[in-house]
């Protein structure tokens, strides 16, 4: 049984002059512990996958159908998708003034659970979680993603990853803006969640730099609302040579 699997999917975003159809009939299926990764042009659809299938409230789905480990969720609401097993890593995160990242991140574990995690072994996770990350202690302290660097809120979504332990991830341009020690460890932190609890990962980017660190089992070019190319990770080093000028249309 896939982890994920996406049947048909077709979603538009609400514009001021109005739904717009992005997404025409988007096929994909994960298998347990697999990594996709989804490469294509701006404007293809990319993000708005990520949105539809994390339910956020601007994208609505109108046709086909979306399950998680043999459940549907096309109607769940995003809190009952997060329960279900689902993460959604924002290429952008949002600020969060007057919550701290600890808080944050115990909230959403107590949510994701049913109870609050135990204080001492929450701290000792916490804590250990954030060395590997290589954050500071106060870091942890602060209002979410207010004043954090690219490469500071992307490592805090990791972090999110590695203690909600999600069923399947999807990484929306976690790379974007990141330098290259940023990425390292935060590629890193995506492969150490991902061999400790073999979750499934759909990440989508523009360039293969972080496919050198997190590797795919798939590759799926992305143009015009739809998957119009699958292959291995050399398709990755294909895209990079060539661009997406001949998936531009078709």
């Amino acid at each position: 049984m896939p982890s994920l699997e996406i049947r048909d999917l077709h979603a538009s975003v609400e514009t001021a002059e109005g739904p717009k159809p992005i997404l025409h009939g988007v096929d994909l299926s994960i298998g347990d512990g697999e990594i996709h990764a989804v490469m294509g042009p701006n404007g293809s659809g990319k993000s708005t996958t990520a949105y539809a299938l994390a339910g956020h409230p601007k994208y609505t789905v109108t046709e086909g159908r979306v399950f998680l480990n043999g459940e549907e969720i096309t109607d769940m609401t995003p809190d009952e998708r997060a329960r279900a097993g689902l993460f959604l890593a924002m290429q952008y995160p949002v600020e969060v003034p007057g919550v701290s990242v600890t808080n944050f991140l115990r909230t959403a574990k107590t949510a994701i659970d049913g109870q609050a995690p135990k204080l001492r072994d929450w701290t000792k996770r916490l804590r250990e979680a954030s060395i590997a990350l290589k954050v500071s202690p106060d870091f942890v302290k602060r209002d979410l993603n207010v004043g954090f660097s690219g490469g500071e809120k992307k490592r805090t979504e990791v972090l999110q990853m590695e203690l909600l332990e999600p069923k399947v991830a999807i990484l929306d341009e976690t790379d974007s803006g990141l330098d290259v020690d940023a990425l390292r460890v935060v590629s890193e932190g995506v492969v150490r969640v991902h061999e400790r609890t073999g979750n499934s990962i759909l990440l989508i980017t523009h360039y293969s730099r972080i496919l050198r660190y997190i590797k795919p089992d798939f590759v799926h070019v992305f143009a015009a609302g739809r998957i119009v190319k699958t292959g291995g990770p050399e398709l990755a080093d294909e895209l990079e040579a060539n661009g997406y000028d001949a998936f531009i249309g078709a």
